[in-house]
């Protein structure tokens, strides 16, 4: 299971990569177009590919109940919207020849009904919200450290308070997944949490 141990390292790796070039951006006081803002955008979007694989391996480990098929249903719809959102940054800053450009084809594209609310203002918490579940879910299990979903909120709450807190919440996130950097997938999970049974899988045993 190296993939999923790689997934665990790369995703946090790759939000924080994202978040550092983002504040490089922004040093000359604008952000985008240009090599960063393309570069920063095109890394989060890799690591979103790692997130699924984390977010996968999560609800195995969970025990693919219903708890945790929702967090993980609800994490793969939320990165959707942001990888949708993140795909029309990019086509935004390879279209425009400044930040003033950039601003009015984001201004009317958010204008269409409904494209705010599902990729920018409600849609990407569905993507936080299933981290969130999945690592309290396998907090209970003892399979992350029982202050692991602290970790996972603070690393949420962070960039809604400023965005440049993003490579801070990455670490944090790094931390949270620690435990699971050594790539064990129990061979059987059927004994979800919130299910209502107990089976042989329960990975909270050790």
């Amino acid at each position: 299971m190296r993939s999923s141990a790689f997934a665990f390292l790369a995703a946090p790796l790759c939000l924080g990569l994202y978040g550092v070039i983002r504040i490089l951006d922004g040093l000359d006081g604008s952000r985008g177009p240009g090599l960063a803002w393309t570069a920063g955008h095109l890394v989060f979007l890799v690591g979103l590919g790692f997130f699924a694989h984390a977010f996968r391996t999560m609800w195995t480990i969970a025990g693919r109940g219903r708890l945790a098929t929702a967090g993980f249903l609800a994490g793969l719809a939320g990165e959707l919207a942001v990888g949708v959102q993140f795909g029309i940054d990019l086509v935004v800053g390879f279209g425009s020849a400044d930040r003033a450009g950039m601003d009015a084809s984001f201004a009317r594209i958010q204008d269409v009904p409904g494209v705010d609310a599902a990729f920018y203002s409600y849609g990407p918490l569905l993507f936080f919200a299933g981290q969130l579940v999945l690592v309290t879910l396998l907090a209970l299990r003892r399979r992350v450290k029982p202050w692991a979903p602290v970790l996972v909120l603070a690393e949420i709450v962070l960039p809604l308070l400023d965005k440049d807190f993003i490579p801070l919440g990455a670490a944090l996130l790094l931390v949270a997944f620690a435990p699971l950097l050594r790539g064990a997938v129990p061979q059987s999970t059927s004994d979800p949490v919130g299910s209502g049974r107990q089976g042989r899988g329960d990975v909270g045993s050790r």
